[in-house]
């Protein structure tokens, strides 16, 4: 997939997911095979870039490019300061943020509520173009409810415009993250421009991503939530377009190896307190259909020593690799309409295979 003047060794995107997808996130992720990882939502009001968040967010120290940023607001030109800011820091791809259903971003006008302002959107458009000499990309939902599903002319708008991508999740902002995506949609959308599509919202396994890709014609997937706990989900969408089988499962030092990885990039970004606090949730999310989870979730969850955390991990796996040769990760569940065949060849439960 070609983005402006990079060519991304495949189409497999991560979502910018807030809380979730920091540089250490990112890397690993990219790591696992995505061809583009895009960073967390960065405020356009230059003026809060002092607090430890958005100095964390806007660190993109020995990330491989390109480097996508997103930004958000709804002021062009405080969008256009910021993205010519990013830039200067180092950003390769600004992404724009009109997709956000958050109640705390629509309130300001920004996210998924600039959907409502087809004017305002055309002016940020073209404020942020102008002020970049890189690619700029936008990430929009289908429209704001089911009566005002404006995302065709939203796409149109965009490409005139001069972005260069356009990632559509495939449910309005009213729909948050309910019901099912709106893969029809998102096919509308994909056939009213040129420029490259991505399709997101629900692609939850590489099964989905083949089905999703084949019923929107669109150029390229985003995937978010599915890869919380489960980066291999890239590793594993790749072998599957590629080959139509899944690859096998890792092996539980793999697994403990890269874990491990993740967890001391975390304490490395943001020291050994805050890095064991948001490293909870990550090993919550590895862990959360593994044997004996629950339990080690409950005493990892007390600890606030980085050594004791690692630690803990790599007890809790050394404990796995006394019971198990590899574990399943990801728990893909796999519909008729993924596979034609009605039944999931491969990776139907999260847990562990015995040698």
């Amino acid at each position: 997939m070609q983005i402006g003047p990079y060519s991304l060794v495949n189409n497999l995107v991560l979502a910018p997911m807030a809380g979730v997808t920091d540089r250490p996130f990112r890397q690993l992720c990219r790591e696992l095979g995505a061809g583009l990882v895009v960073s967390e939502m960065v405020t356009s009001d230059v003026r809060l870039w002092q607090s430890r968040k958005s100095r964390h967010r806007l660190d993109h120290s020995g990330e491989p490019g390109p480097i996508s940023v997103q930004i958000a607001g709804s002021e062009p030109g405080m969008m256009a300061e910021a993205a010519a800011a990013n830039v200067a820091l180092g950003a390769q791809i600004i992404d724009i943020n009109m997709g956000c259903p958050a109640k705390k971003v629509c309130r300001r006008a920004a996210g998924s509520a600039l959907l409502r302002d087809e004017p305002l959107v055309r002016d940020i458009l073209e404020s942020v173009v102008a002020a970049v000499d890189v690619p700029v990309t936008l990430k929009i939902r289908t429209g704001w409810d089911a009566e005002n599903r404006n995302g065709e002319t939203i796409a149109r708008l965009a490409e005139a415009c001069g972005v260069a991508a356009l990632s559509v999740h495939g449910r309005t902002r009213a729909d948050k993250f309910e019901g099912a995506a709106e893969y029809d949609t998102i096919a509308r959308i994909a056939a009213a421009v040129k420029i490259p599509v991505i399709a997101n919202g629900d692609i939850n396994s590489p099964q989905k991503a083949q089905r999703v890709l084949e019923t929107t014609g669109a150029s390229g997937i985003m995937i978010g939530r599915a890869a919380q706990g489960n980066p291999w989900i890239f590793r594993d969408t790749v072998h599957y377009l590629a080959h139509g089988a899944l690859p096998a499962t890792p092996g539980v030092r793999e697994v403990a190896t890269l874990v491990l990885q993740h967890l001391e990039a975390l304490h490395q970004l943001y020291g050994e307190e805050a890095g064991a606090r948001i490293a909870r949730k990550h090993l919550g999310w590895y862990t959360q259909a593994l044997p004996d989870g629950a339990g080690f979730r409950q005493k990892f969850n007390r600890l606030t020593i980085a050594a004791e955390q690692h630690e803990a991990v790599e007890q809790y796996f050394h404990n796995l690799e006394n019971v198990a040769d590899r574990i399943v990760i990801g728990g893909y569940m796999v519909s008729d309409a993924d596979t034609g065949e009605g039944v999931a060849r491969q990776h139907t439960q999260q847990g562990v295979m015995a040698a």
